[in-house]
């Protein structure tokens, strides 16, 4: 089972950048894509859809935000919409698929970066969230979950330690809850492969066109998995050559 998690920062954008000659480099099995600004009538799966991928997705309320959704070519069993919680579930934060007894999650985790009113509200989804996924885990031991995290965890996911200490994205309580929420069972896959490999990031300010080029970035995307997946996992990977976004596509391969 090989996936991709990436946040295209507008699908129909990515779509305009060359996303689906990309898709047709096969290069993985299941696609998760986050923050898709559209609703699913919004963009044409047509060419998508010919490459043998189905298309799940669950919207923000509010156009042109947020959004997830997953394109599969294998099938999945069960799909839920949304994590129960009204707030989350208005943006369109999580869509559930199963495929047998693996269930993945594709997750937009809120940025606190607009202000103090939405940090606020980020520490709640987090905490919502692992409360969610502990009691998932009560009855699905085998969890995947993909996403913008919106999270740098240690100072070597991030290009500027000290100068971002005080950042959304970087702040101590962000990283503590991260600590906790891997502590409760769960494996960041590509650091797992990568123990100790540097300035491998994700995302990169738009603010500045210079950042992308000279690396100085941040890793905020992951592809997760529950302890009982560890021994399933063959290979974790950060592909930043790949361009249609703001951040870059993370890949994961489970041998299952």
């Amino acid at each position: 089972m090989r996936i991709i998690s990436y946040n295209t920062n507008g699908i129909r954008a990515a779509i305009k950048k060359g996303f689906i000659d990309w898709l047709k480099t096969n290069p993985a099995e299941i696609i998760c894509i986050q923050e898709t600004k559209a609703q699913q009538h919004d963009a044409d799966m047509t060419e998508i859809e010919n490459l043998g991928y189905q298309s799940y997705w669950f919207s923000a309320q509010k156009k042109g935000y947020s959004g997830v959704c997953v394109f599969t070519k294998i099938k999945p069993d069960n799909i839920v919409l949304g994590s129960g919680f009204e707030g989350s579930d208005y943006e369109g934060r999580v869509i559930r698929l199963d495929f047998g007894d693996i269930t993945l999650l594709n997750c937009y985790y809120p940025s606190g970066t607009s202000g103090d009113e939405r940090q606020v509200y980020k520490y709640q989804w987090l905490n919502e969230f692992l409360g969610f996924v502990t009691e998932l885990k009560k009855t699905r031991k085998k969890i995947i979950i993909c996403g913008d995290y919106n999270i740098a965890h240690h100072e070597i996911d991030i290009h500027d330690p000290k100068g971002n200490k005080k950042s959304s994205g970087f702040l101590p309580e962000e990283r503590a809850w991260m600590s906790n929420f891997l502590a409760s069972g769960f494996i960041d896959t590509f650091r797992y492969c990568n123990p100790n490999l540097a300035h491998q990031y994700t995302w990169w300010s738009q603010r500045f066109p210079s950042v992308r080029l000279q690396n100085k970035g941040w890793r905020i995307d992951y592809i997760c998995v529950s302890n009982e997946l560890e021994k399933n996992i063959t290979s974790a990977a950060i592909f930043p050559d790949i361009k249609h976004s703001d951040h870059c596509p993370i890949f994961l391969e489970l041998i299952l």
